[in-house]
């Protein structure tokens, strides 16, 4: 009882944080847009040691230790960017928010407004460097297989994977979107491509480059998945993929993501009207924007002569 109200604790106190986490994941996150990626964000959070706490018993105090946890790592996981950390505390602070207000989980306040938030990471400006893009695309040719059926060492056990990078390099496409492409959705004939799960939400057709259409072209000639996706991957094998190419490839830092910025930064160079280069990015505004172009100087340097 505070201060003469009945304040009923059993729910906090039975069920623990990664409860929490997995009811969200079954009843919330499947609204989402993007919500299967954020139900592998849930699913990792439940593997912390944090999610065995009861719901009563989270503080600022478990909350700081799991955030510094994170930024410092450990024996068994890498230290991940304050970004991540800032996204993972995003996270858990909603489905708290979704407890106390939708499922009658009593907490006096909820422990993530508690805490500093670690400071983000500075904008990525990563570009392919020179022979990158040859030594990756090489590395994500299809293995081979043995008599036995084995896969041999080297190349990529996935054949969509390489035409999935030449479509982020030629496009400025973003993961989500390359993975929710479906073939009615490519025209071909026009050249272009019609986004209907876009990050803001808005459809956005998409210009094809002659690359682009050719790559395309060729996937249409194989046999079609009954999704109706161009690409069926998973966003986790996509990822093991790509991560494994790189090392095979000795190529260090590299995030698919950056290939946006890198897909921007070249389109830039052909249309150098924003309003045009954001049409084809999906970029609502010149902040954003300016955050995925990157410029290298040696190129101004050949314009001026």
């Amino acid at each position: 009882m505070d201060r003469g109200i009945f304040v009923d604790r059993k729910e906090a106190e039975r069920n623990t944080l990664g409860d929490l986490l997995l009811r969200y994941s079954n009843e919330v996150s499947p609204q989402k847009k993007g919500g299967a990626l954020e139900i592998l964000r849930l699913r990792k959070l439940r593997s912390d040691p944090i999610a065995a706490l009861k719901v009563s018993a989270l503080s600022g105090k478990s909350i700081a230790q799991y955030r510094d946890r994170r930024l410092s790592g450990t024996s068994e996981a890498k230290p991940v960017s304050g970004s991540t950390v800032n996204r993972e505390l995003t996270l858990i602070g909603h489905v708290l928010s979704v407890a106390r207000t939708e499922w009658g989980v009593h907490l006096d306040a909820n422990p993530v407004s508690l805490i500093r938030r670690p400071k983000e990471n500075r904008a990525r400006s990563r570009r392919l460097y020179h022979g990158e893009e040859e030594r990756l695309l090489k590395e994500l040719e299809l293995s081979q297989r043995t008599a036995e059926g084995f896969f041999e060492g080297g190349g990529c056990r996935n054949a969509h994977v390489r035409p999935l990078v030449i479509l982020a390099i030629e496009t400025a496409m973003r993961r989500s979107e390359l993975l929710s492409l479906r073939w009615p959705d490519v025209y071909l004939a026009d050249r272009f491509v019609r986004l209907h799960d876009t990050k803001n939400g808005e459809a956005r057709d998409v210009p094809l480059s002659t690359r682009a259409v050719s790559t395309l072209a060729e996937l249409s000639t194989w046999p079609r998945h009954v999704s109706g996706r161009v690409f069926p991957i998973s966003p986790e094998a996509l990822k093991k993929a790509f991560t494994r190419a790189c090392d095979r490839a000795a190529i260090e830092d590299l995030h698919f993501h950056d290939l946006r910025h890198e897909a921007t930064s070249r389109i830039a160079e052909k249309l150098t009207n924003v309003l045009e280069l954001g049409a084809v990015t999906g970029h609502k505004s010149l902040h954003m924007l300016q955050r995925y172009f990157h410029v290298r100087a040696s190129d101004l340097a050949r314009k001026l002569g």
